[in-house]
C-alpha cells in the first residue's frame, strides 16, 4: 500500500467542550484528546484513529500536525497518551523545548 501524504489535511482544534484536536479523513475523524492545566500545559491525554483508518500512518499524522502546532504556540505539553509518547521516542527533536517540566521520553 502506497504511504499517502495527509499534509494537506487541516487540524482543527475542537476547544471547550470536545477539547481535541482534529483531522478528517475520508469522512473518518482521528483525534487527540487533551486537558490545558491552570498553568497552561497541555496534557495530551488519547489519541484515537478509526479502524477505517488502521495501519495507514493517519494517527502518526496526526500527532505530528498537534505536536508542530503546540510548538508553534509556544506551548508545553505532557505528553500522558501511549501513541504519543511513542511517537516521540520515535522523533525526538520533536520533543526538544516542547517538554514540560518534569517530563522526558526515554
Amino acid at each position: 500500500m502506497e504511504k499517502r501524504d495527509y499534509s494537506q489535511i487541516p487540524l482543527v482544534d475542537k476547544k471547550g467542550e470536545k477539547a481535541r484536536f482534529e483531522i478528517d479523513v475520508d469522512g473518518h475523524i482521528a483525534f487527540v484528546e487533551y486537558m490545558v492545566s491552570k498553568q497552561d500545559i497541555v496534557y495530551l491525554t488519547h489519541t484515537e484513529v478509526p479502524s477505517e483508518l488502521g495501519g495507514q500512518g493517519v494517527g502518526s499524522a496526526l500527532v505530528g500536525k498537534v505536536l508542530d502546532f503546540l510548538k508553534k504556540e509556544k506551548k508545553q505539553i505532557a505528553p500522558l497518551c501511549p501513541f504519543v509518547a511513542a511517537y516521540l521516542k520515535r522523533h525526538p527533536e520533536v520533543g526538544e523545548g516542547i517538554l514540560a517540566p518534569g517530563y522526558n521520553i526515554r
